[in-house]
């Protein structure tokens, strides 16, 4: 059963961006979970004022793209779209957790999750393989 979206008023949101610990760069780490069992962990990313702004108010999630130094609209190239399921902060301030309903994969490398390598005696250990190929998500122009 999907869960629905239902975004704060705009009174709400300012409300609560006043609440969160933007880093020196204006920045927050935000936590991608799967919203359905086994809630797994899809990827960490980071937001901007208006990218937390703009998840809340539209509950389609978007980051801070560091290296773009832009709003990043998670599937806006790759088709792989996050929907926002609902929000924590944690104790700080100075992280957000997002449950996500994912659409499709939400690592650039075609896997469903960004942590798709293990730690192990022997070293990293690939713990998931591709479901679909990077040049299918991100087409050359």
């Amino acid at each position: 059963m999907t869960q629905t979206y239902n975004p704060p008023s705009d009174t709400s949101i300012s409300e609560i961006l006043q609440k969160v610990r933007f880093d020196a760069d204006g920045l927050v780490a935000a936590i991608a979970q799967s919203a359905t069992a086994p809630h797994e962990v899809l990827m960490l990313a980071w937001m901007d004022e208006g990218a937390l702004r703009e998840t809340l108010t539209t509950g389609r999630v978007c980051y801070y793209s560091r290296s773009r130094q832009k709003l990043w609209r998670k599937g806006e190239t790759s088709g792989q779209v996050q929907s926002l399921v609902s929000a924590m902060l944690d104790c700080d301030g100075d992280a957000v957790l997002l449950r996500v309903a994912q659409q499709g994969v939400a690592c650039h490398t075609g896997r469903r999750s960004c942590f798709y390598l293990s730690v192990t005696p022997g070293g990293l250990v690939e713990n998931a393989a591709p479901e679909i190929a990077p040049e299918k998500l991100y087409p050359k122009a």
